[in-house]
């Protein structure tokens, strides 16, 4: 029960940071996904937002811990676990849209652009030079997959008829599942799945439309440069995390390594080291590289970046855009990259991604299991 109530708090704890740093760690020309000339980021509509959002999620965040414990204990089940992630997670998401519009109407009624020479900018060295993700840090995760698989086929034979399942954060050895090919390198299969789709993103990524300001086009693409090659080397690195993690937790289900507290502390900890990862490099690099330091000598073009709001739906999540060729764009929130709705590449890919998941509700296959 103790560790219930401690999961639940620490998913309360994670979800309310996750929430307040999104627009702390957003570029200040985009508050809360709305597109604003670089004179008018500390206008008061948009600080009056800042102010008033924090607040907000810091006191959900205390109201869903006061009530959630109590229930974890008076419930005993880890449902509480589900409604509490859902109910925050929705009022955050609420929050966040709430300022959105404010700021999109002070914007409007205030007419922020009125004056401004309004360009965007493009650099084709991003296709003659581009970022060189580090691939040697596939490595690791081949190392730890082939690993994986050679002490699974060696302890197949002699595994019990039933499996202990993954339950929350570590392995629930009194329910069980029967002990099959699938069952049991179920493992095997999420670490694949991982190693070879991570390093397709990060091939996606570098051929993605790159993030440059029209202001100052040339410290805007070292930036961005510099953070894409961040991002390449934390996700080729966190293939290599959560494959040792499921290396730990196939031990712990082919029964090499006990289940205990220390033993699912060490099983996390490379998820975790690499979740901080992400964070101290969004922290000191921000959004598309905005908080790194400018070059020298370089004079602002008189140009501000062109309002585009129009393109981007739902607080700045989704971008349809049917005049602009790109596949991948950079999201305005949260520093992820999302499909162009408005390129029939999306809705391919899309296409192909629910039939797959329809075929596997339907029972006609069977993807890869996560646990």
């Amino acid at each position: 029960m103790t560790m219930l109530v401690l999961t639940c708090l620490a998913q309360v704890a994670l979800l309310t940071v996750a929430a307040w740093t999104l627009p702390v760690l957003a570029r200040p020309t985009l508050p809360f996904g709305v597109r604003v000339p670089a004179g008018r980021t500390a206008d008061p509509a948009v600080t009056a937002q800042r102010r008033r959002y924090s607040r907000a999620v810091m006191t959900l965040g205390v109201l869903a811990a006061l009530t959630s414990a109590p229930a974890v204990v008076l419930r005993g089940t880890p449902d509480v676990l589900t409604a509490t992630a859902v109910l925050l997670g929705a009022a955050d998401v609420a929050l966040y849209t709430a300022a959105h519009r404010a700021i999109r109407a002070a914007k409007r009624h205030g007419d922020w652009y009125a004056g401004t020479r309004q360009a965007v900018t493009a650099d084709t060295t991003w296709r003659t030079h581009p970022v060189r993700p580090p691939w040697r840090l596939l490595i690791p995760s081949l190392a730890l997959l082939a690993g994986t698989a050679a002490i699974g086929f060696a302890r197949y034979g002699s595994l019990p008829d039933t499996l202990a399942t993954l339950r929350g954060l570590g392995i629930d050895a009194q329910h069980r599942i029967a002990t099959t090919p699938a069952t049991a390198f179920a493992p095997v299969l999420s670490q694949t799945a991982i190693t070879v789709l991570v390093p397709l993103l990060v091939a996606a990524l570098i051929r993605a439309r790159p993030e440059t300001d029209a202001e100052h086009p040339v410290t805007s693409a070292r930036r961005y440069r510099v953070y894409l090659h961040g991002i390449a080397t934390l996700l080729l690195a966190g293939a290599a995390c959560a494959d040792l993690t499921l290396l730990l937790l196939a031990l712990q289900q082919w029964d090499v390594l006990a289940p205990s507290p220390l033993t699912t502390a060490a099983t996390w900890a490379p998820m975790a080291a690499i979740a901080a990862a992400f964070l101290v490099f969004g922290v000191r690099v921000g959004e598309a590289g905005h908080r790194l330091p400018s070059l020298s000598g370089e004079s602002g073009s008189g140009y501000v970046q062109r309002d585009d709001d129009r393109h981007w739906h739902l607080a700045g999540t989704l971008y349809i855009n049917r005049h602009d060729p790109a596949i991948l764009v950079h999201q305005r929130l949260g520093g992820r990259w999302t499909l162009n709705l408005g390129n029939p590449v999306a809705w391919t890919v899309l296409t192909v991604l629910a039939s797959l998941a329809l075929l596997q509700l339907l029972g006609v296959i069977d993807l890869p299991p996560t646990s």
